[in-house]
């Protein structure tokens, strides 16, 4: 029996009534600290840190956590569980005979709706009114693919492991054995749910929300019609040191007080390497400096920019002389710090 995954709610340690802005909230305060970059070694963090992206996957869309809602764990397969069981009532109604051997079937069977998804056949209405399956083309199959920004900007070739139906190999699709006695396996709905391997080429420069459709990569089709095509969802992990404004990435480093006032030339890091920087005298905290084509790849080609955000910091612990030119530094000054007009100030580069 598979384990019961947790509730998202109290994965993320908020109630059922959460709004969206708090559900953002405490995956981004709760991911910070459970980012495996952030925990190297730490199988235990990486584990949190899935945990988390997944109850954040679902919570965080307003569908998806409709369906969660309703149907918990299980939420991926609403829509199919939804039509299975439509499907189910139109052929009670046209076939009141059937009804008792498909209950037996998923006593016996044990037999869950939630753990299958249904498609490849649509319903046809013969002249005679009963009702007839016709095989259809497969069912679409939509997935999550999570990238690491650095993998988004480059892109390449990656596999992933999805979950699509295919034709069930005991009864050959038919939804019933010798006997006409309904399949053991599929239970009468002719497909079962398989894991399989996918190759997905993922073009340099895709952005985190954007969908790839990848032509026959779905649910197998019934009797030899064509598989259904597979819906990959870019999701971007959150990155320790960079933030993604479109095609733009920012990045906040830490200066000195005289690095400040003096100016330096710093290295800060950039997507592929690091770069010197120039920071001119008279920076202020706050500020933001631009190095130009540092940013995102182009899906149509040349890059974004980075932008470095600065912070200055002062030192906790001063030995004796920096104290004393600190002190004759306050003596000498004539810098007035609640002056605004002397506190402005914002470079580009």
């Amino acid at each position: 029996m598979a384990a019961k995954t947790r509730d998202y709610y109290e994965v993320l340690g908020i109630s059922r009534m959460a709004s969206e802005n708090e559900i953002k909230k405490a995956y981004r305060k709760l991911a910070r600290t459970s980012h495996p970059d952030l925990n190297p070694g730490d199988k235990a963090a990486e584990e949190r840190f899935k945990e988390l992206q997944e109850a954040n996957e679902v919570l965080s869309n307003p569908e998806n956590r409709k369906k969660y809602d309703k149907y918990a764990d299980k939420w991926r397969y609403a829509e199919q569980f939804e039509a299975a069981e439509a499907a189910n009532a139109a052929e009670r109604q046209t076939q009141p005979g059937r009804e008792n051997s498909r209950a037996d079937g998923a006593r016996t069977g044990g037999f869950d709706f939630n753990d299958y998804e249904f498609g490849g056949f649509e319903e046809l209405f013969n002249r005679g009114g009963r009702t007839r399956r016709q095989p259809t083309r497969g069912r679409d199959v939509e997935a999550t693919l999570e990238l690491v920004l650095e993998d988004a900007h480059r892109g390449g070739r990656t596999t992933l492991q999805i979950k699509a139906t295919d034709i069930c190999q005991t009864c050959g699709g038919t939804g019933v054995v010798e006997g006409n006695r309904i399949c053991p396996t599929c239970c009468g709905a002719r497909q079962v749910l398989n894991t399989k391997p996918i190759e997905a080429n993922i073009p340099a420069g895709v952005r985190d929300g954007a969908t790839l459709r990848l032509a026959g990569q779905g649910g197998t089709g019934a009797a030899g019609t064509p598989a259904g095509d597979l819906y990959l969802h870019i999701r971007f992990r959150l990155h320790p040191v960079f933030t993604v404004r479109g095609d733009d990435v920012e990045t906040e480093i830490t200066i000195a007080p005289w690095e400040a006032v003096l100016g330096a030339a710093v290295q800060v890091p950039t997507i592929e390497n690091s770069v010197e920087m120039k920071i001119p005298a008279g920076a202020q905290s706050g500020g933001r400096l631009r190095l130009r084509n540092q940013g995102l790849n182009k899906r149509g080609g040349g890059r974004g920019d980075e932008y470095i955000r600065l912070k200055i910091v002062v030192p906790k612990d001063v030995g004796d002389e920096e104290k004393r030119l600190y002190e004759e530094l306050r003596r000498i000054s004539n810098f007035k710090p609640r002056n605004t007009n002397q506190t402005k100030g914002e470079g580009e580069k």
